[in-house]
């Protein structure tokens, strides 16, 4: 929990089985479109894929380690339990610009046909990367500025309960988070990170051999009042 509070995310290593990864991923490479055995098909540094529901991605989102990391980052009764895991941007070795390598934090909610976010990260608890396939240093890693969830509320506060709309207050957290220090998202198919919902990350180009498989899901608060990160860090 200190390392959380302190840093704003938390690796658990093996948080699901490797089972699971390698079975999810067989079903990632064929919605890709592109073949696992081919380079030469990997045509797009990154292949946006949509919601994935079914049994090996729910069996990896509810593993006992990770309800119990819920319950301790988030509270008991304070969480709902995923459905499965939301999109996955598969990201290929490839030389052109994957063109969404920007330093923000996530939005948590529509309204009015815009992406938002306030300063109690309404419409989100935590942001949680589940990596899917082994990722190394060149293997586009996302990056993360540690610490950065402790200057995101002091931008966002200004904005009051109606938030802030996404494109336009990322420029100024960016800004804000720039001095903070930046570690990578690495690790084994299995891991995952547990980020708080402010943490100012990025994704980046692929420089290695084999493609990233991650999911980036939020997990959803069960009650959305009463919920004041930036207060509580």
């Amino acid at each position: 929990m200190q390392e959380f509070r302190e840093n704003g995310f938390v690796k658990i290593e093996g948080a699901f089985p490797r089972e699971l990864a390698d079975a999810g991923r067989e079903i990632l490479w064929r919605d890709t479109g592109f073949d696992p055995d081919d380079r030469t098909t990997w045509t797009k540094p990154v292949v946006r894929l949509g919601n994935y529901a079914q049994e090996p991605f729910r069996r990896a989102a509810n593993t006992p380690v990770l309800h119990k990391a819920f319950d301790e980052l988030v509270g008991p009764g304070r969480w709902l339990p995923p459905g499965g895991l939301g999109t996955f941007p598969v990201r290929f070795p490839h030389p052109d610009d994957p063109g969404d390598d920007g330093w923000h934090a996530e939005a948590s909610y529509s309204e009015s046909g815009q992406l938002r976010l306030n300063h109690r990260s309404k419409g989100r608890a935590l942001l949680m990367l589940f990596l899917f396939s082994d990722v190394g240093e060149d293997d586009a890693p996302t990056r993360i500025r540690v610490g950065s969830h402790l200057d995101v509320p002091e931008v966002l506060e200004p904005y009051g309960e109606e938030g802030a709309e996404f494109f336009s207050v990322s420029p100024d957290i960016e800004k804000a988070t720039a001095h903070r220090p930046v570690a990578c998202a690495t690790g084994r198919a299995g891991d995952v990170y547990l980020c708080h919902p402010f943490l100012v990350h990025a994704a980046q180009s692929h420089r290695g051999d084999t493609p990233k498989f991650m999911a980036q899901p939020p997990l959803l608060p069960k009650d959305d009042s009463g919920y004041n990160f930036g207060q509580s860090g």
